[in-house]
């Protein structure tokens, strides 16, 4: 049983702090998210360029196919490249993203050990432009970036794919965060709605709470058998600094930062979210409501606090307790 369906009442709902879609884009998107800032994350390659002005290490990019005359490029783009991902500059959900580990000869293979050809890599980067994976079905352009080499403290969490840290930034405080890890039936994506498995992770420790997939707590990755009680983010205060500076980046006020652990790079920025989904309340077991009036209780602070300061105040604040 999930979370949400164990408090079926609006009344129950509300007592328990989950917020709902509704309250979230009119009381936290609409009133903390200047529309005009949008563009900033809803293009990927725009917040590549802000994070990287901001200092914030990203994924390397390899290239930029944003013309059909230029689809057939992508092959002499690669070929240095043992592994890599093409991604659209404007997608939303991780939809049309295309993992790559390895490729010979034409021959290219995803997470998964399918194998793809050379036409079926150019059409996908024709589906990419035509917009068949964009936010409202835009024209877009195809990304094609480094594979992350994701740190070997997560073998075992993760299933044909790069696990990914969701947190939510509220006025640059990290109010809540969770680790999406990949299955096999998710296709090696981090996306809970196709099947990864959300991990709440405590904003003090970096340490597993509880784990869901398809909203039902669950105790091992059902593909690998590992204990998901045992997961340990490294790294993890300069994880939220730097999810925390998204702020800064951005001004965006309300949104959901995903970072990733790259074995020799540490901490990057992998996208930015002006419009995060809900579902790291049912990984928590927790509402994110009671955090946010928390945040917007505190007033305007004479000196603005630095990153490092508001991971701080976040830690203390809303550590929780495991509850596996």
């Amino acid at each position: 049983m999930s979370l949400f369906s164990q408090f079926t009442s609006p009344f129950k709902l509300r007592e328990r702090g989950i917020m709902g879609m509704n309250q979230r884009n009119h009381s936290y998107i609409g009133r903390y998210n200047d529309r005009s800032l949008y563009p900033l994350v809803d293009d990927k390659l725009k917040t590549k360029l802000i994070a990287k002005q901001a200092g914030a290490t990203v994924p390397e990019l390899i290239g930029v196919i944003d013309s059909q005359v230029f689809v057939k490029r992508v092959h002499d783009m690669v070929k240095d490249w043992p592994g890599f991902v093409i991604k659209p500059a404007q997608g939303s959900g991780g939809k049309g993203i295309l993992v790559v580990v390895k490729h010979k000869d034409g021959v290219y293979v995803k997470p998964s050990g399918a194998e793809m050809n050379k036409q079926d890599v150019e059409r996908h980067i024709t589906n990419t432009l035509a917009g068949l994976f964009s936010l409202g079905g835009k024209n877009d352009v195809a990304m094609i970036e480094n594979l992350i080499q994701f740190d070997n403290v997560f073998d075992g969490f993760s299933y044909e794919g790069v696990p990914d840290v969701r947190v939510i930034v509220f006025k640059g405080y990290p109010v809540m965060a969770m680790m999406r890890c990949s299955t096999s039936a998710s296709d090696g994506k981090a996306n809970l709605h196709q099947g990864a498995v959300g991990v709440g992770i405590d904003i003090a420790t970096g340490k597993a709470i509880r784990a869901v997939q398809f909203d039902q707590p669950v105790e091992r990755h059902p593909d690998t058998d590992r204990k998901l009680s045992e997961l340990a983010v490294p790294n993890w205060h300069k994880l939220l600094t730097l999810a925390s500076s998204a702020w800064e980046m951005t001004g965006l006020g309300y949104m959901g930062t995903d970072m990733v652990l790259d074995k020799i790079q540490g901490p990057m920025v992998l996208e930015l979210n002006a419009r995060p989904g809900l579902a790291i309340q049912t990984a928590n077991g927790a509402g994110l409501l009671p955090r946010l009036r928390h945040i917007e209780n505190l007033g305007v602070p004479a000196k603005p606090p630095t990153p490092e300061e508001r991971v701080a105040y976040a830690a203390e604040q809303f550590g929780v307790k495991s509850k596996f």
